[in-house]
């Protein structure tokens, strides 16, 4: 009884941890929401580009970059805006763990990334923006929506 109450219980820590990969639409619905379409002046399309250039829609992704790490949808850097507890003088300005941009509540991550657009380099922070993003029509993000 005990190995089946265990191997119930693995699976459910396995599915309940996968994530959510989000579809364009269900983005732009929520960034119209929550503000974030048109805060400090970029577009819901905006976002989604680089979301999909950083992230690939995915809730759970991670991205290490050797002496930090990137988290979740909108891959929140562990060396300013979240802990991980790995990271040495994380500055942590959004005042969350990054294990938290990590779920299918993304709410809480469009508040701190509105703490990094807020921030001097703004956009700039997210290098999939600059590539991919900047200055491009962008208009197939929301095509549909």
């Amino acid at each position: 009884m005990k190995v089946i109450l265990c191997l119930a219980l693995l699976t459910c820590m396995i599915f309940g941890t996968q994530g959510k990969t989000y579809t364009r639409c269900e983005l732009n619905k929520i960034f119209k929401d929550t503000g974030l379409d048109r805060y400090k002046g970029h577009s819901a399309a905006e976002w989604i580009c680089t979301i999909e250039h950083e992230s690939s829609y995915k809730t759970t992704a991670i991205n290490d970059n050797g002496s930090s790490r990137d988290y979740g949808i909108f891959q929140i850097n562990s060396r300013y805006w979240c802990n991980d507890g790995k990271t040495a003088g994380s500055k942590n300005a959004c005042q969350k763990s990054c294990s938290s941009f990590l779920n299918d509540d993304i709410l809480d991550d469009i508040e701190c990334v509105k703490k990094v657009v807020s921030d001097p380099k703004g956009m700039s922070a997210w290098v999939a923006w600059e590539k991919y993003c900047k200055g491009k029509d962008l208009s197939q993000y929301t095509k549909g929506c």
